[in-house]
């Protein structure tokens, strides 16, 4: 009985990725410990840029809204 297509192999084999060979090497070289706590950091790091990324997009929309009505909002 032949083999249906979807349970060969697909040809020619997928590449590893950059990240999947980082994470290989990374597993290979650090404990369990060390590797959770560069992975957070790093993840802390992305979240960082996230908010500033998020900052500078509602200063620029902020500063090109100008003032409205020409008076200050703020009780005196």
């Amino acid at each position: 009985m032949p083999s249906s297509p979807s349970s060969l192999p697909s040809w020619p084999p997928p590449r590893p990725t950059v990240t999947g060979v980082l994470r290989t090497i990374e597993g290979l070289l650090l404990r369990g410990e060390q590797r959770t706590a560069r992975r957070n950091a790093w993840d802390a790091v992305l979240e960082d840029r996230r908010r500033a990324s998020a900052r500078r997009e509602s200063e620029s929309a902020v500063g090109r809204a100008g003032p409205v009505g020409g008076t200050s909002a703020l009780p005196r």
